[in-house]
C-alpha cells in the first residue's frame, strides 16, 4: 500500500490561532488545573474548535493519559459538542491498521527525514512493539489524522516536550518542525510565546537547543 502523504502545510509566520494553540499545549502538558481552566475560557473565540480537539487527542501521546482526559474535560465545558473535520485521507477511523500503519510511517518518515531509518532501528533495538505502537497508533492512528495539519502539530509536540523537560524528544521534534515546513522564525517565536508557561530554566534550554540544532 503506497502511504498517503501527510496533511502539510508551511508557516512562516506565527498567527494568533497558533500561538494561543502552542500555549494550550504547555499548559495542557505542565500546567496547573486552574491554569487549564483559565485558558480554556479565553480559547474558544481565539482557536478553530477542531484544531483544539486535534491538540487533546493527541496530548495523550506527550502528556499522558490522565493530563489528556483531564484537559478535554475542561475543554468539554466550555464546547460540549465533539468538532470534527470532513474526512480527508479516503477512508474513516474505523480501525484499518494497514492505513494506520502506511499513515504512519509516511508521516513518520515527513518528521524525521534523512533520520527516519535511524530511528526506526533505534526503537526497534528498544523494543519491537514500541516501533508498532509508534508508527501504527502515534504516527498513523494519531498524527495523521485530519483537522490540525503537520507543521501545527509538530509545533505542539515542541512545546509540550519543552514544557516536560524531555530535551531528547525536543531536539528531535525541532527538527522535525523544520523538516515539515516551519519557519525558523516561527520556532524562536513559539519559544518565545510559551516561556511564561514552561518557566524560565526550560525557556531557556529551549532556546539553547534550538540554536544547536538551527545552526545545523
Amino acid at each position: 500500500m503506497t502511504p498517503t502523504p501527510p496533511i502539510r502545510a508551511t508557516l512562516h509566520e506565527l498567527d494568533a490561532p497558533t500561538r494561543a494553540l502552542v500555549r494550550l499545549s504547555a499548559i495542557v502538558t505542565a500546567g496547573t488545573e486552574a491554569e487549564l481552566r483559565a485558558i480554556m475560557q479565553t480559547i474558544p473565540e481565539m482557536i478553530p474548535a477542531v484544531w483544539v480537539e486535534e491538540l487533546l487527542l493527541q496530548s495523550h501521546l506527550f502528556a499522558g493519559f490522565p493530563r489528556a482526559l483531564n484537559a478535554m474535560r475542561e475543554w468539554r465545558r466550555v464546547h460540549p459538542d465533539v468538532a470534527t473535520a470532513p474526512p480527508e485521507r479516503g477512508a474513516d477511523d474505523s480501525g484499518d491498521l494497514t492505513r494506520w500503519r502506511a499513515d504512519g510511517e509516511a508521516t513518520c518518515a515527513a518528521v524525521y527525514g534523512a533520520m527516519y531509518d535511524r530511528l526506526r532501528h533505534n526503537i526497534r533495538a528498544l523494543h519491537p512493539l514500541l516501533d508498532d505502537w509508534m508508527i501504527t497508533d502515534g504516527y498513523g492512528k494519531v498524527l495523521s489524522r485530519p483537522g490540525l495539519d503537520l507543521a501545527r502539530r509538530e509545533l505542539c509536540i515542541v512545546t509540550a516536550c519543552a514544557a516536560a523537560g524531555q530535551d531528547r524528544q525536543l531536539h528531535s521534534h525541532l527538527h522535525g518542525a523544520r523538516n515539515v515546513g516551519v519557519a525558523s522564525d516561527v520556532v524562536d517565536e513559539v519559544i518565545e510565546a510559551v516561556a511564561d508557561e514552561i518557566g524560565a530554566d526550560r525557556a531557556q534550554a529551549a532556546r539553547l537547543l534550538w540554536a544547536r540544532v538551527r545552526g545545523k
